[in-house]
């Protein structure tokens, strides 16, 4: 017996259905044995077999040889065709076969059929022939592609992550309005920051736009009270950039808030008016409370559910805000209604260096900084907090300061967001970047790639608030967050419209 794809094989004796004891016949076809020439005349063991051409299971011969089960190949174009007349009796043959006994052979035939078209494979899991998907080019050969392009197209989409098992059960979080856009910005005493998102899954947004910049609004506020006007133009120029940002894109809601330079200065509304002015923009004040719990609220995602206590404090440019939270069983939705004290101290990374000196800073100048700040939270009447477990009470840091420290640490060549932002620095840590920060010149400090030149001057009296905060709190950790007011501000907002809530009541309406 040849096969057409291997050769020579040798032929097996094998039993007649009749003869077996189960009774059954046999799921083998003649056409279904690639190992059998289909143009050879039946032998009487395949007579035997039954009328229907089922070939015999190979059994066991005498001469001891160990059975064995053939492979069943395909019946396709690849067996070689030698002649019409045999190929045309056998299908005779087929069509009286089923006129004999038609439910069996469709019942054979749709089994077989059911088998070999299984996820478009073939028996044997190889893939059908090219002479089958020839004939369908458009959904077989381009299958491939199709899935390629599919996972480019989420991967190059809004969404960062890569597809996971059960993203299509949270699909509609990701834009679920493409049109509903929120805007914060804050302008501080150090920066200008604008974030433009958009709401994705509960009590998160992804960031659309965003723009910061060092403008020193609170540079000599200090000394004569007044934002100068070299200042001044500096704000504005980045805020015609946030104004160019906010007229290009549709927003449903935003907040534009000013922060302790402009409450301090007496020419602060003045200036505000002039922005208005000169880009469009109106800029509310906020009073100290407000800033305490916005920087709250832009923090939540960072406090874990294990934690019973947290003082989260957030060091500015003209002032910083201490708040303290205590979280018992029962944990509201707004991380910013456990806040049982909350303070705001008058001292910021500006106001503290240019009272100090912020180039050259030794350790006396950095321990009389350390005092002062001590001094002023010596006033904040907080009972103290008692540490039962290491999980359960730790700082927040929410300003330059600590994301410097983080960089620094981490030894980045540039400063990255994601690899700083949620980070834990134990307390040797932290003493160690302070007290590596300390024996640094300016120049050194300037050319580390997370400080910089605008900053170099900037980061020791942070460090120094820093210091006065753990000193007042000691705590074994320390969570490093890179977000604040504007996170808080677009939290605020989107959790004030509803706009999670309204879309979890779409999902359910899609899930009936």
């Amino acid at each position: 017996m040849e096969d057409p794809e291997g050769g020579a094989k040798p032929q097996f004796d094998g039993a007649p259905a009749a003869q077996r004891k189960d009774g059954k016949k046999s799921r083998r076809r003649k056409g279904k044995r690639g190992g059998q020439n289909r143009n050879a005349p039946q032998t009487a063991s395949q007579t035997a077999s039954g009328p229907s051409g089922d070939a015999a299971r190979p059994t066991e011969n005498t001469a001891g040889n160990p059975s064995r089960k053939r492979k069943r190949r395909r019946r396709g174009s690849a067996a070689p065709q030698t002649g019409a007349a045999p190929q045309a009796a056998v299908q005779h043959q087929k069509v009286a076969d089923g006129a004999a006994n038609p439910s069996g052979d469709s019942e054979h035939a749709s089994r077989r059929n059911r088998r070999k078209h299984r996820g478009k494979r073939g028996l044997q899991g190889r893939p059908l022939t090219p002479e089958k998907t020839a004939s369908q080019p458009s959904s077989a050969a381009n299958q491939p592609s199709a899935r390629a392009n599919s996972h480019a197209d989420a991967r190059s989409g809004d969404q960062p992550r890569p597809h996971r098992p059960g993203e299509r059960e949270h699909h509609g979080f990701e834009h679920p309005w493409p049109d509903e856009l929120y805007a914060a910005l804050d302008l501080g005493t150090n920066n200008c920051r604008l974030l433009i998102a958009q709401p994705t899954r509960p009590g998160q947004f992804r960031v659309v736009d965003a723009f910061s910049r060092i403008v020193r609004l609170g540079e000599g506020l200090a000394a004569s009270g007044r934002l100068s006007d070299e200042a001044m133009d500096r704000a504005v120029d980045a805020l015609r950039v946030c104004a160019g940002k906010l007229k290009n894109r549709e927003i449903r809601r935003m907040r534009l808030i000013a922060t302790e330079a402009c409450r301090q200065a007496s020419n602060g509304e003045a200036f505000l008016e002039r922005v208005v002015a000169e880009t469009g923009l109106d800029l509310e004040i906020i009073d100290r409370e407000t800033e305490a719990r916005l920087a709250v609220s832009g923090c939540s995602s960072l406090v874990g559910r294990e934690t019973r206590s947290v003082v989260l404090f957030d060091i500015g440019g003209g002032s910083s805000e201490i708040a303290v939270i205590r979280i018992g069983e029962n944990r509201f939705s707004r991380l910013a209604n456990h806040i049982t004290h909350w303070t705001s101290l008058p001292v910021g990374v500006v106001t503290l260096s240019e009272r100090h000196g912020g180039r050259d800073v030794t350790p006396d100048v950095f321990e009389g900084m350390v005092s002062e700040v001590a001094g002023m939270l010596s006033g904040f009447d907080c009972p103290d907090i008692e540490v039962a477990q290491s999980t359960d009470f730790h700082l927040i840091g929410t300003s330059g300061t600590v994301t410097t420290l983080a960089g620094v640490h981490l030894d980045l060549p540039r400063y990255d967001r994601r690899k700083v932002d949620g980070i834990w620095l134990s307390d040797d840590e932290v003493s160690a970047m302070q007290a590596k920060l300390l024996s640094w010149d300016f120049a050194s400090r300037a050319a580390n790639p997370c400080i910089g030149p605008d900053r170099a001057d900037l980061v020791l009296a942070g460090c120094a608030i820093l210091e006065a905060i753990r000193r007042r709190w000691p705590s074994p950790r320390m969570r490093v967050a890179d977000r604040g007011l504007r996170e808080g501000l677009l939290t605020d907002m989107m959790a004030d419209d509803g706009v999670w809530r309204r879309h979890r009541n779409r999902r359910g309406q899609r899930g009936r």
